[in-house]
């Protein structure tokens, strides 16, 4: 795993404001620097990237943190890809550290070691950049092939495809023959090329150790992650070869349930249509975008993923499943309707579209256009039609045993849903269906609603910030502040529990990573220790409460002012201590004490 210290140092060197600003356009204001937020629809600017505590936040939806969490919730990636790419940006070298493990809540199985355990990697000398070297030379092998193959070029014009299209998505051709790959690779069969190719995906060792391509006439279709490296290949057959399409196998680089086809440049089409669809086939999602649909993307011959889902959901509110309305394409669109549902929120839409029998998103868009295309996404299901239209085409809904067949199968469907409003919708549509109430139905369900009756209250006034919370802000802004705090000023408390447990988590932090104690550190590195903390939530609202302080205030003078009321606290309660005591039970020191007390 990546050391803390790593994370930390990073975070220091990297400025959030150009690593926003090279996938968000951001404009001065003030202090600050602002934009229209990247991660919900809005007309106002309300996203704000802070340059000097080195952290965003967004006034609209909320989304907050610092550069590593932006590249995670903008592009998808894990943590440790997050952070590969921020440290290759600043130019620093990423250690991996085994034994001092980050929390798993926060940081996913580093994929080297997972695919290391579970794919029997067999030379620990090739690293990540050495197979993606490979698969670069490899697609350049293959466009090249592709060129001098008239029988590839044919049926790419067969399906349509342009030679624009073919070079947008760098389309290329491996010829027949065992062994191509050897023209481009002179050291082809010595054992460490072997191994390289091999772990990439592209040789297969057979028996007696006979090495051969894995992909032999067939077009070629390059999968990007979301860095826009090249991790593998789909190979589509040009004969009757069976598999028709060949995915490249499980490797360091390429998890087929985790990635997505065309994700990487689809993402900025997705955002401005705020609508991803996902489509089949390598052929749907090209031909839609020759037609200028460019938000398309394909599951790599498996059903759609939770991975899938959570990497689209971060990208826009609304996904689009265009299936074949054959019996295949159904079932692929019920498990995607079963991966995505603990994954639902209020204010995201899931919808399912079925093309007519015998079509899919290739040919429908090339006989009927762009235009007709676009009518039948306005015409695709939500997913609570389609889950309750699924469910009582298997029963007879007028019969009491077809309602309570219905009510056994919507049971452990509906019970991942966690969305409040989805949730308490989908309930109701129950109880209409099985003509029973809806409390019947949440005792049957054996779920808990989570909403309440809406009152109506009168907005609270805005309350002033407490003495514990301004230390809170001035350690945040200026970790050396810690030195000034007396922690005898903390004991005892039990008013403003959540502020004051806060604050010790804080200062627990402090004492436990001395080298944070600088007052040039940035707030965001800070922070970055306390993401696996119970609150992290409130530190990222009291982060986002420092946007506002004005270039008049004087921190200084609010830090002393709250250190006083903490005194007064702690002297008002001293005295009652003694107070509470009979005159003769004081000892000598304890008089003299309460006089002094009572003279502050």
């Amino acid at each position: 795993m990546i050391p803390q210290t790593f994370i930390h140092d990073l975070l220091n060197r990297a400025d959030i404001v150009d690593t926003v600003d090279r996938h968000v356009s951001l404009k001065k204001a003030g202090a600050n620097f602002v934009a229209c937020c990247p991660f919900h629809n809005e007309k106002t600017p309300s996203f704000t990237v802070s340059q000097s505590k080195q952290f965003y936040h967004c006034f609209g939806c909320g989304a907050h943190g610092n550069a590593i969490s932006f590249l995670m919730e903008y592009s998808g990636l894990s943590f440790v890809e997050a952070i590969r790419d921020l440290a290759a940006y600043v130019g620093m070298q990423v250690p991996i550290q085994k034994t001092d493990a980050l929390p798993n809540s926060i940081v996913p199985a580093d994929l080297e070691s997972h695919f290391a355990k579970n794919y029997h990697i067999s030379n620990p000398a090739i690293s990540l950049q050495d197979l993606l070297n490979v698969m670069q030379v490899a697609t350049r092998f293959y466009r090249e092939q592709l060129k001098n193959s008239e029988k590839a070029i044919a049926y790419l014009k067969k399906r349509d495809l342009s030679g624009k299209a073919a070079a947008r998505f760098a389309i290329g051709y491996a010829p027949t023959g065992w062994q191509n790959l050897e023209t481009v690779f002179s050291d082809y069969k010595s054992e460490k090329t072997r191994n390289l190719l091999v772990q990439a995906g592209l040789v297969i060792v057979g028996d007696e150790a006979k090495q051969y391509d894995r992909f032999r006439n067939r077009i070629m279709f390059p999968i990007l992650n979301q860095k826009g490296q090249i991790i593998g290949f789909g190979g589509r057959a040009l004969d009757d070869e069976e598999p028709k399409y060949l995915n490249s196998p499980e490797t360091i680089l390429f998890e087929k349930g985790r990635e997505l086809y065309n994700l990487f440049s689809a993402r900025r089409a997705i955002r401005e249509a705020n609508c991803a669809l996902v489509v089949e086939g390598y052929m749907d999602v090209i031909s839609l975008a020759q037609h200028g649909i460019d938000y398309a993307v394909a599951s790599l011959g498996t059903a759609t993923t939770s991975f899938h889902l959570q990497k689209l959901l971060r990208q826009t509110d609304q996904i689009i499943f265009c299936f074949d309305g054959d019996k295949a394409g159904r079932k692929a669109a019920w498990r995607a309707l079963e991966n995505s549902l603990a994954l639902l929120s209020d204010g995201k839409f899931l919808n399912f579209l079925f093309l007519p029998d015998g079509t899919d998103p290739d040919s429908f868009v090339k006989q009927n256009g762009r235009e007709s295309f676009g009518q039948q996404l306005k015409q695709s299901i939500p997913l609570s039609e389609f889950l309750f239209k699924e469910l009582c085409s298997r029963i007879n809904i007028q019969t009491s045993e077809g309602r309570a067949k219905l009510i056994h199968d919507a049971k452990p469907l509906l019970q991942q849903v966690t969305a409040p409003a989805l949730s308490l919708i989908l309930l109701r549509r129950v109880a209409e269906l099985c003509d029973i109430s809806q409390p019947e139905v949440e005792e049957l369900l054996q779920i808990k609603p989570t909403y309440k009756k809406r009152t109506v209250k009168k907005a609270p006034r805005k309350q002033p910030v407490t003495s514990y919370r301004w230390l809170i802000m001035m350690l945040l802004h200026n970790s050396s502040y810690i030195n000034k705090i007396d922690r005898k000023l903390l004991s005892g408390q039990k008013e403003d529990s959540k502020e004051i447990a806060a604050l010790e988590a804080l200062i627990e932090l402090f004492d436990k990573n001395p080298h944070l104690i600088n007052s040039e550190a940035p707030t965001s590195t800070i922070t970055a220790y306390l993401q696996d903390s119970s609150h992290r939530a409130f530190f990222e609202t009291i982060e986002s409460e420092t946007l506002e302080w004005s270039d008049t205030i004087d921190l200084e003078a609010n830090f002393l002012g709250a250190l006083e009321k903490l005194q007064q606290v702690q002297r008002k309660k001293r005295i009652t201590e003694l107070y509470s005591k009979s005159l003769n039970a004081l000892t000598d020191d304890e008089k003299r004490e309460l006089q002094q007390l009572a003279m502050r």
